[in-house]
């Protein structure tokens, strides 16, 4: 159907707009733009338990050559144009679910803290808790998906202090014993290692380590999804017989990675392995229709995939503002 407005058509229906709007199309409102936006937070019920998603700021990628390969660069700008996505910067979300299981409050991932190497939007987890009413200091346990910068690096402050005292704090052994390794502050993952160190060495005696498999809090089992680093996991948080995965990098976008899910990310340690645990991963969760969180999915990042062809297909799910 083809819809034809004259300019005729235009000048009336500017007619009806009152004489605050005028000829040039400038508009006299009865008050100014604000400039502020909704708080980084957002909370919905999982059976028993009480989940709020907290925000650590857009994390930018930049043009997405070199980063997302294995498929032609045209292809990969034609992905994100045919999704209304910017083809030549691709923006990350940081979404941590803070889980309150009734006897614990359980928060996933801490985001950038003060690193700025992805810029200034990154490190407001600590401002998103408090927009949603949760202090650091009753954070129960803290639990990592994996020591890459962007999920370790809100532990301490600027000065070097742990911003949730109080709490436990559980990793891979095999992700803390690489990304906090000395001999490699002098390569390519300097940044990375540097980062690791400050932010996971004060809490060192506080850490506890799981295994894949395991249960390791009441509700949280803990699910090894290698390549992304070498101890990558994700995890299966249920209450009352509803559970969610919270994907941790499984996939960090919903439509390159997931489209195209043997497609690798220059930023995984072992982009083959990574791709495999995303197929394996994304098919178990699909055929069973497990709800999922994805830390660098489009806010707040959940929903489901289902199977598309060679590849998914991620349904966002509604946001529920009644609880």
């Amino acid at each position: 159907m083809t819809i034809n407005v004259s300019r005729r058509s235009l000048l009336a229906l500017g007619a009806g707009l009152g004489a605050s709007t005028l000829l040039d199309g400038s508009a006299l409102a009865r008050a100014p733009k604000l400039g502020t936006q909704t708080p980084y937070w957002h909370r919905f019920n999982l059976g028993d338990a009480e989940v709020t998603v907290v925000s650590d700021g857009p994390l930018p990628l930049g043009p997405p050559k070199g980063t997302f390969v294995g498929v032609p660069d045209e292809e990969v700008r034609k992905m994100l144009s045919d999704n209304f996505l910017s083809p030549d910067n691709v923006v990350l979300e940081q979404n941590s679910p803070i889980v309150n299981m009734g006897d614990k409050l359980v928060l996933f991932d801490t985001g950038m803290g003060t690193s700025k190497v992805f810029g200034p939007t990154t490190g407001r987890q600590q401002k998103s808790m408090a927009e949603a009413g949760i202090k650091a200091a009753d954070i129960d346990a803290v639990v990592f998906s994996h020591a890459h910068i962007d999920h370790i690096g809100g532990v301490v402050d600027a000065d070097g202090k742990v911003l949730f005292p109080n709490a436990q704090y559980y990793i891979a052994q095999s992700d803390f014993d690489f990304w906090t390794d000395e001999g490699k502050q002098g390569g390519p993952l300097k940044d990375f290692v540097v980062h690791a160190r400050k932010n996971l060495m004060p809490i060192r005696d506080r850490l506890v380590f799981f295994k894949d498999g395991q249960e390791f809090l009441p509700g949280i089992q803990a699910m090894a999804a290698p390549g992304h680093t070498v101890g990558h996991h994700m995890f299966m948080v249920t209450s009352n017989g509803k559970s969610f995965a919270f994907l941790g990098d499984l996939t960090h976008h919903a439509v390159l990675l997931l489209e195209k899910p043997l497609m690798e990310f220059s930023y995984d340690t072992d982009p083959k392995q990574a791709a495999q645990s995303r197929v394996k991963m994304l098919s178990m969760l699909a055929s069973n229709k497990i709800a999922v969180m994805s830390y660098h999915f489009a806010w707040p990042g959940y929903g489901h995939v289902a199977k598309a062809g060679d590849g998914f297909h991620y349904y966002p799910e509604p946001m529920v503002m009644t609880l």
